[in-house]
């Protein structure tokens, strides 16, 4: 089976269901699967008519809609290798990827987008051809097309039904269908190469998962596209794999109008990062102390409840009963902002903390949190909604397997595994060995269940000179269940006691310091006062009761600044990138370490 072969099959079946959901002036439009095909059957043979054909390389620069999946799915019928692009990254990245990937076209969503795709075309010689999705200049030696003159061609010149097929039933299994450029918190990115058989087994694979735990995915099933669909975990869990069971995809415009989307496309599952679920239920807990102070009441036992529901072993009958009263006061309500129809969430890319997790399966609306890398297309394990292992990343997938390593290194062997990085065969051998054994980087245990638990990433781990290790991200994560602090990273290799800098939540530590009488006149300002430094050192210490320690923060420094994509803090994907907040937080970072080495003196 290949992406093709998928595609034409749930065509077969589902013609005339939706596919894809998007929103054209403020209101959902629907696209059929047969509708959809046509228009995926009209881009391949524009795309042919301008020399597209097998093994190419064509680049995507786009925020999620349907031209992105209708490029894709053309570009793949063609035999094509498809380089999505983060569309938040700056020209110089995107020049970069285009450049090494030897992309022959560049397929773009807007203006803005289009200027960054022509800084890529000086730079890049085997770029011949670009396109944007929105209307925009159309060159006469085709250099630069709209989306809507390569339909035109597509229609002017179609590919005859023999020749269609020819081409889309032409490629095999283990051709490359992919070049996913890693976000790389080191270093430049990495073109991880996925073949169809990657992808294709990996949704397989991930389906039969959620049958074995008495949940079927079907084509009655919505999906609301949020993560961008560059993202492996999107693409393949939000994308491909609704494809194959026949169900629809909407389009979520951003996080500004998610609750809004998901009350109007009503979607019954939601693939996202834990960030955005963390935001969400921050959003409800602010929301609940505005009500008069008995709805407050109702609602904190109403959470203390379904905690105690969610944490109990075996059938409770009588915490089933107050969870049942509960969810009809407080928790069906919530439900309804989602839309009223989200049997659960998943969630990926980093790991999700253990009261988010319990928050939302209190509401009747549990998180399966899975655990992949773009080098496995992305998924290893999931933890099953039905059997569910909160503070783990749950349970290898059908046909894969886990072995920790001797120095506690997580490796995984399946199908879904890349066939290496693209001209990087240095690169490759330091992550697959011999025996097909991803080193996936990160460290973490098995239980006698089989059940995943994360403990840090390998390259990660803080040495104090004293040669204790610290695994900083656990630490990381329970500090941030404070609803003061929004960012930590621990310091301290080679140090004597660990440091950290932290991102406050200006907007709670404005209110508390309101409510305390403070005067200041900037965040700045209010970040400098010493009640200030006194509250959050508070929250941290309350944090850190669990902590050896040596594993404790001795000092820290507030950074009134926001980590974000485009300031180069964060990978596209969320993550940290500790080099770079190291390298820009230099003078911070050494006064803390010269500090701490006065205290230990």
């Amino acid at each position: 089976m290949t992406l093709n072969h998928i595609f034409q099959e749930t065509i077969a079946k589902h013609g005339a269901k939706v596919a894809l959901r998007y929103k054209d002036n403020k209101v959902f439009r629907d696209i059929t699967y047969r509708e959809l095909a046509l228009r995926v059957r009209e881009m391949a043979s524009g795309l042919a008519s301008l020399g597209v054909g097998q093994g190419d390389k064509v680049a995507l620069l786009s925020e999620n809609r349907p031209e992105w999946a209708i490029t894709d799915l053309a570009v793949l019928s063609l035999g094509g290798i498809v380089v999505p692009i983060y569309p938040t990254l700056p020209a110089p990245q995107v020049a970069y990827i285009v450049g090494n990937s030897e992309a022959k076209a560049l397929v773009v969503s807007d203006s803005k987008q289009l200027k960054k795709a022509m800084e890529a075309r000086q730079e890049v010689p085997s770029l011949q051809l670009l396109i944007t999705m929105d209307a925009g200049p159309v060159s006469d030696d085709a250099h630069i097309q709209t989306f809507a003159s390569i339909l035109e061609r597509g229609q002017e010149h179609p590919l005859s039904d023999k020749e269609y097929e020819s081409h889309w039933k032409g490629v095999k299994p283990d051709d490359c269908a992919s070049f996913v450029y890693t976000s790389g918190t080191t270093g430049d990115p990495k073109g991880a190469m996925l073949t169809h058989r990657n992808f294709v087994t990996n949704i397989d694979n991930s389906i039969n998962f959620f049958i074995n735990d008495g949940e079927r995915i079907t084509e009655n099933d919505v999906f609301l596209s949020f993560l961008p669909m560059c993202h492996a975990f999107e693409r393949t869990t939000g994308y491909y794999l609704p494809i194959r069971a026949g169900a629809s995809v909407a389009y979520c415009e951003g996080v500004r109008t998610l609750t809004e989307d998901m009350a109007a496309t009503q979607p019954t599952l939601m693939v996202c990062v834990p960030r955005v679920y963390e935001a969400v239920m921050e959003r409800i807990l602010d929301s609940a102390k505005k009500q008069p102070e008995q709805k407050q009441r109702i609602f904190n036992n109403a959470l203390k409840a379904g905690k105690a529901y969610a944490q109990a072993k075996g059938f409770a009958p009588i915490l089933a009963i107050e969870n049942f009263i509960y969810d009809k006061l407080v928790f069906g309500k919530i439900r309804e902002r989602f839309g009223g129809r989200i049997r659960f969430f998943v969630s990926g890319g980093a790991a999700l903390n253990s009261e988010t997790a319990y928050f939302f399966r209190s509401l009747g609306t549990p998180i399966a949190e899975g655990y992949g890398m773009t080098e496995s297309a992305p998924v290893m394990s999931v933890n099953p909604p039905n059997a569910n292992k909160i503070g783990t990343v749950g349970r290898v997938i059908a046909n894969g397997e886990f072995k920790i390593a001797a120095d506690g290194e997580i490796l995984y062997r399946g199908p879904n595994v890349m066939k290496g990085y693209w001209k990087n065969d240095a690169a490759t051998a330091e992550v697959i060995d011999a025996d097909g054994w991803l080193h996936t980087g990160d460290i973490g245990t098995l239980d006698s269940d089989g059940y995943l638990k994360i403990t840090d990433r390998k390259k990660d781990i803080i040495v104090l000179a004293n040669g204790k290790n610290v695994a900083p991200q656990p630490i990381e994560g329970e500090i941030k269940k404070s609803a003061f602090i929004s960012e930590i990273v621990l310091i301290g290799d080679k140090q004597n006691v660990v440091t950290a800098l932290v991102l406050p939540n200006k907007a709670k530590l404005t209110e508390w310091a309101k409510a305390s009488n403070l005067t200041f006149d900037s965040e700045e300002a209010l970040l400098k006062l010493p009640e200030a430094r006194k509250k959050i050192r508070q929250e941290i210490d309350a944090q850190s009761g669990a902590l050896a320690d040596y594993e404790k923060v001795k000092k820290f420094t507030l950074l009134p600044v926001t980590f974000s994509v485009e300031s180069g803090e964060l990978t596209p994907t969320l993550k940290i990138k500790r080099k770079v907040v190291l390298q820009k937080y230099a003078a911070e970072v050494a006064e803390m370490r010269g500090d701490s080495a006065a205290e230990a003196a």
